[in-house]
């Protein structure tokens, strides 16, 4: 079982000069600046993203979620256009080799206005060019074309009909160029309204692609599974001879004693790892404080026990 975290490495983008992936701007100033900008924010994320991979594997961390903000407004152009891209192709390529050559797995979560159930044409053709980016990215890096790193998304809508909803994410799936097609996956909700790890069971068994566990949202759409059943389901989705990867957070209104807070917000931190109920999968960790969350449990070993869990607060894994 390995442990990771998501886009942002706390530590390094707290030192000047900070370190990060999601240098970013504003439509007016891409406007005023053009490609050249772009190119260059993009080029400084790249080299980020290879001194963020280094760290991690300096501190034994074996999976990290990319950010998808490597290139601002990348939908209005090629990578080829770029005045820096073979710098850039460069970077990428390197650091997607230091992380195969390390053991490290790279995966990425497009955002929620990805949504290949939509009836509305506009809505997928955004998605689609979207998650080709991410695809190229990916290519760029020169990792596999496979779930292992995995390129994952929600259903994000139902649109009264939940089959039809289905029906149209497989049908658009197919639009998908190869490089997203071959990688892509797909998670459980946190509402009932929504996606169950059963209801996606139907999109799996018609277009095969593997089904994110995770625990969080399992606990508000349940689909009448336990725990055990739904995580096991989704792992019976994965490809022989790749790793199931699972998602895992808490409820900060728990953390924080605020019953004010949506009982679905991921707190800053994490108690306990979750029961893999013996099932060898790695665990994405998406708490608020990154790296910060998953440290005390990796430098304390305890992420090499399947289910163990640590129930003392997380203060106290600093003392």
């Amino acid at each position: 079982m390995n442990l990771g975290y998501a886009c942002i490495n706390m530590t390094l983008s707290g030192q000047k000069p900070k370190v990060t992936t999601n240098r970013s701007m504003i439509k007016k100033t891409f406007k005023e600046k053009g490609l050249s900008y772009a190119g260059e924010l993009g080029m400084l994320n790249a080299a980020d993203l290879g001194r963020i991979l280094k760290w991690n594997v300096q501190n034994n961390i074996k999976c990290f979620r990319l950010s998808s903000e490597f290139f601002p407004w990348a939908s209005e152009y090629k990578f080829e256009d770029l005045p820096q891209y073979l710098r850039i192709k460069t970077l990428l390529a390197g650091a997607g080799h230091y992380a195969k050559s390390n053991g490290l797995r790279l995966t990425s979560h497009p955002g929620p206005f990805n949504v290949l159930v939509s009836p509305h044409k506009h809505v997928v053709d955004n998605t689609i060019t979207d998650l080709r980016i991410h695809g190229e990215v990916f290519d760029m890096l020169g990792l596999e074309r496979s779930p292992y790193n995995k390129i994952n998304i929600h259903c994000n809508g139902v649109y009264g009909d939940k089959q039809s909803a289905m029906d149209r994410f497989c049908k658009n799936f197919e639009l998908l160029p190869e490089s997203v097609r071959t990688r892509l996956t797909v998670e459980n909700d946190d509402k009932a309204s929504m996606y169950s790890v059963k209801d996606l069971m139907y999109i799996h068994e018609r277009i095969g692609i593997p089904i994110v566990f995770d625990y969080h949202h399992h606990k508000f759409c349940t689909g009448d599974l336990s725990e055990q059943e739904a995580l096991e389901l989704a792992i019976s989705t994965w490809p022989e001879g790749i790793k199931p990867i699972v998602h895992y957070s808490e409820s900060k209104a728990l953390h924080e004693g605020n019953e004010s807070l949506k009982p679905q917000a991921h707190s800053d931190y994490i108690n306990e790892l979750p029961n893999t109920y013996g099932n060898d999968v790695d665990i994405m960790v998406e708490a608020k404080a990154k790296e910060l969350s998953i440290l005390p449990f990796i430098k304390t070993n305890r992420c090499e026990y399947s289910g163990l869990r640590n129930t003392s607060s997380y203060e106290s894994l600093y003392e």
